[in-house]
């Protein structure tokens, strides 16, 4: 994740900030990135891999083992295609702004992208959107962990969202450091992957119908994968951050492709080993799967843990954005000069109602998959097609070709698409369940 006092983008699941690091300075008052290209895919995977790969095998069973291979291959392939482009609208940025001569910022956000293609609208609209998106992914994290309890102590999750989630998170929403954080975000990386591992190991146990289960649900299953792929995939507005960080950027590139492959693969070989493992039994949480036995109960125990801890660092931006907003307000302002605490006050009960909020939102989420699926298919499809495509059509439209153009215009069409009938098919789906 950003340092998000400034970039204020849509850290993914388990992100961790202090990860980025930007530090010396280079030609016209940019500053030169010190990680290596190692230390910048391991940040990319951390940026990236969440909980939400943990929906996957779910996806699968409502699509199809092989529809939705090919619904996230297509999607991890058209997500880095977007994510250069939204390098190239920044490189394109930093070229005007070095021929003019006027002062360049470290680097470019994906709100200032907004901002640059269509004025202050855009920009507010885009960082709107980023708001949303990330809001959807700390709810999300309020179901997963509500659920899981559920499954161990056989309650209801809204019990353990209120009664144990909200007072803690309030608690922890007051600490403002990321990096007092940060071993509890590395500590969620590492509690993701021994949970694939074991759910993976299990799944091995079931692995005896072969390939017999449906691979082809028809094709309405694939915008629901793809909404699914797209959560899963979404560490977009990490791009800019993230190449910045880097020492030798023009090596970004190649780095972030040998990412999107490792992890794309990861995720086919995933889900679908967890869909034919458990067939029509495979729950929307593949951890819900699991035996009730103590390793198992030590995973999901372990993983809520550490997604306790880590939804502070997700809560960040929306923490940020709605800071900013309430001091720039007149009304407040005008407190502030009559009330030496106050702003200090009015942060902190800014801070305990967003988490309020969010938490009342999450106790009404009857699903995980279905609510990850359509926060995919809604904000996170515009902010990952969408807006990318319009960014790059404005900035360098009258310098590519026309095949470019072309494909620009089908990203385009094909995200507001996808985004209006995933919306529509996790609504009509939830609906007939």
């Amino acid at each position: 994740m950003e340092e998000l006092s400034r970039e204020n983008g849509t850290a993914k699941e388990g992100s961790s900030a202090p990860l980025l690091n930007l530090e010396g300075r280079e030609g016209s008052g940019r500053r030169r990135g010190t990680a290596t290209w190692a230390q910048t895919l391991g940040n990319i995977i951390v940026s990236i891999v969440g909980t939400g790969v943990l929906g996957l095998p779910y996806a699968f069973r409502v699509a199809g083992w092989l529809t939705g291979s090919i619904g996230v291959a297509i999607t991890g392939l058209a997500t880095f295609y977007c994510m250069l482009l939204l390098l190239e609208c920044r490189d394109k940025i930093e070229e005007e702004e070095a021929e003019s001569e006027s002062e360049s910022e470290n680097h470019h956000t994906y709100g200032d992208l907004g901002g640059k293609a269509f004025g202050p609208t855009g920009q507010y609209l885009t960082e709107l959107l980023i708001l949303v998106a990330q809001a959807g992914g700390s709810v999300a994290y309020l179901v997963f962990i509500g659920q899981n309890l559920s499954s161990v102590f056989s309650s209801p999750p809204s019990l353990f969202i209120f009664a144990l989630l909200l007072p803690l998170e309030i608690v922890l929403s007051f600490i403002r450091s990321l990096s007092s954080l940060a071993p509890f975000s590395i500590f969620a990386d590492a509690c993701n992957v021994l949970a694939m591992a074991i759910v993976i190991k299990e799944d091995l146990q079931f692995f005896d119908h072969s390939f017999s289960r449906n691979a082809f649900n028809g094709l309405w299953g694939l915008p629901f994968v793809g909404g699914m792929a797209v959560f899963c995939f979404e560490g977009f507005c990490m791009t800019l951050a993230l190449e910045a960080s880097m020492a030798e950027r023009k090596k970004f590139r190649w780095v972030l492709a040998q990412a999107f492959l490792a992890i794309t693969v990861t995720y086919v070989f995933f889900g679908t080993f967890g869909y034919l493992a458990y067939g029509d039994e495979t729950k929307d949480i593949i951890t819900l799967n699991l035996p009730n036995n103590w390793s198992s109960a030590a995973v999901k125990v372990g993983l809520c843990i550490a997604l306790t801890f880590t939804f502070p660092i997700m809560m960040h931006p929306i923490h940020e954005i709605v800071e900013a907003k309430v001091q720039s307000n007149p009304f407040f302002q005008n407190i502030c000069r009559n009330w030496h605490g106050a702003e200090y006050v009015g942060m902190q009960i800014s801070r305990f109602f967003a988490v309020g909020l969010l938490s009342l939102v999450a106790s009404f989420i009857p699903g995980f998959g279905s609510f990850i699926s359509f926060v995919g298919s809604t904000v996170c499809a515009l902010l990952s097609f969408v807006l990318p495509a319009m960014f790059h059509l404005t900035f360098l439209g009258s310098s590519i070709g026309l095949f470019r153009k072309a494909v620009d215009y089908c990203i385009l069409l094909i995200g507001l698409v996808f985004a209006t009938y995933g919306t529509y098919s996790v609504i009509v789906g939830h609906s007939n369940k």
